[in-house]
């Protein structure tokens, strides 16, 4: 398969993971568009998130709903937007979910420094 999510997926293309279970994957977009701009992706690849199982739905929000709040309080920012891309708006052909922080001060950082923060040691 050529699907990047799945090469990452996979390890063979490097990523920032900050959350991965047996099921899904969470990494910091390269192309940051926000600061601590995240996608989760399910380790199945499927192209259209209506696909996804209700449970699968729900396991996604939830990994949302801890990494939004770390992403908040690690990145001081003011409000997070989650969102899938579908049909002739999804780039990739891999169902993902986007985390989106916002933050007043657009500060611009590069995704190993913004790694640097989110990671569990830290």
């Amino acid at each position: 398969m050529d699907c990047i999510f799945c090469k990452i997926i996979n390890k063979e293309i490097p990523s920032n993971i900050l959350y991965e279970d047996e099921d899904f994957l969470a990494f910091l977009d390269l192309n940051q568009t926000c600061l601590g701009h995240t996608l989760i992706i399910p380790k199945k690849h499927l192209e259209d998130y209506t696909k996804l199982e209700k449970e699968e739905l729900k396991k996604m929000f939830e990994i949302a709903h801890i990494l939004s709040s770390k992403i908040m309080n690690k990145l001081d920012s003011n409000g997070i937007s989650l969102n899938f891309n579908y049909g002739s708006l999804q780039e990739i052909k891999h169902v993902h979910l986007h985390i989106c922080p916002e933050k007043e001060n657009k500060e611009k950082k590069n995704v190993t420094e913004i790694y640097n923060t989110l990671k569990d040691d830290n």
